[in-house]
């Protein structure tokens, strides 16, 4: 028995979802998300609670069982309260700055690295070496900040580089005389 599928979701007030047969349709103050159900699990809505259903007690459906609970939980708390990472710069000379729909990062290349925001997606710069990026969907959250970070991943000798903001870097000892 999974013990992530077993748990309901509680619809915060404010968000309305409507459950379809193969879909569920989140509206929030945030926005507006959908996820596409599989065939192997089903949802049940009863007042401010959902609760996600395995079809059979074959394997598959058991995998899908609290995956997709998760998947709508994430999706509910998406639309009313948004997911946000918060990135780290450092390094002598490194920042960054929004200019319209691209990120313009200078991590000590000969070049500034330009980096698109995709759709759905709000980066802002609060200071040049603090980046905080928001939005509804947290995959695509998550993907955008590992994008990011992976342009100049930290060093663990100084420490610079782009890092998450509770990221704790374990730092080595250089060279000794």
């Amino acid at each position: 028995m999974s013990r992530v599928g077993k748990n309901p979701i509680k619809i915060p007030a404010g968000t309305q979802v409507h459950v379809n047969s193969n879909e569920v349709v989140a509206k929030g103050k945030l926005g507006e998300e959908k996820l596409q159900l599989s065939k192997q699990v089903k949802i049940s809505q009863e007042g401010d609670l959902i609760t996600v259903i395995p079809v059979d007690e074959s394997k598959e459906s058991r995998t899908h069982w609290g995956t997709y609970r998760s998947l709508i939980n994430n999706l509910v708390q998406g639309v009313s309260e948004g997911f946000t990472i918060n990135l780290e710069i450092n390094g002598v000379g490194f920042r960054a700055a929004v200019q319209g729909n691209i990120l313009v990062l200078q991590l000590g290349f000969s070049h500034e690295v330009n980096f698109d925001i995709p759709q759905g997606v709000t980066i802002k710069c609060e200071k040049q070496t603090l980046l905080s990026i928001q939005g509804t969907n947290k995959q695509l959250v998550g993907h955008v900040a590992s994008k990011i970070r992976a342009l100049r991943p930290p060093e663990p000798y100084k420490g610079k580089g782009i890092k998450y903001a509770d990221e704790f870097i374990v730092r080595k000892e250089g060279k000794k005389k």
